[in-house]
């Protein structure tokens, strides 16, 4: 079933903004080809809010610190809002070089434990089972993105 989220961020400054995930938030990614770049992200969980609307989401970032993270954004010259409190946790907005904001905070919640699915699951299992019997797996083809 489901085994991951994919989140987009749009951008005017594509460049930059990649570049700041890497070299100031330190995320990892692949290239999905054509400098297609994917970020790997740490556990993520979703929660649903009430609304008068729907189609509206919004991104946030969790760290464990939000002091310790906001004195290494002031160091590295990002602009970021000063943390504040709102019960469910400290936040902050950090401002990409795109000119985008994204939130970040301290969750003082509850977190659930981050499971794995059944897909993902069933490939673990089977990649294991051919590397004990010598057989490489076949590689995933990625998929072009406009």
């Amino acid at each position: 079933m489901i085994i991951g989220a994919h989140i987009m961020l749009q951008s005017r400054n594509e460049g930059a903004d990649k570049a700041f995930l890497a070299d100031v938030l330190g995320l990892s990614s692949v290239d999905a080809g054509g400098g297609f770049l994917i970020f790997g992200l740490p556990p993520a969980e979703v929660a649903v809010h009430e609304a008068d609307k729907n189609d509206v989401h919004q991104l946030f970032f969790m760290c464990d610190d939000i002091e310790r993270f906001a004195a290494e954004m002031k160091k590295r010259g990002v602009g970021f809002t000063p943390p504040r409190s709102q019960g469910w946790g400290t936040m902050t907005e950090i401002t990409l070089p795109g000119g985008g904001k994204l939130g970040v905070y301290q969750p003082h919640h509850a977190r659930p434990k981050h499971t794995t699915s059944m897909a993902a699951k069933k490939i673990a299992t089977k990649k294991v089972a051919k590397a004990k019997s010598g057989k490489k797996p076949p590689k995933a083809k990625a998929k072009k993105r406009r």
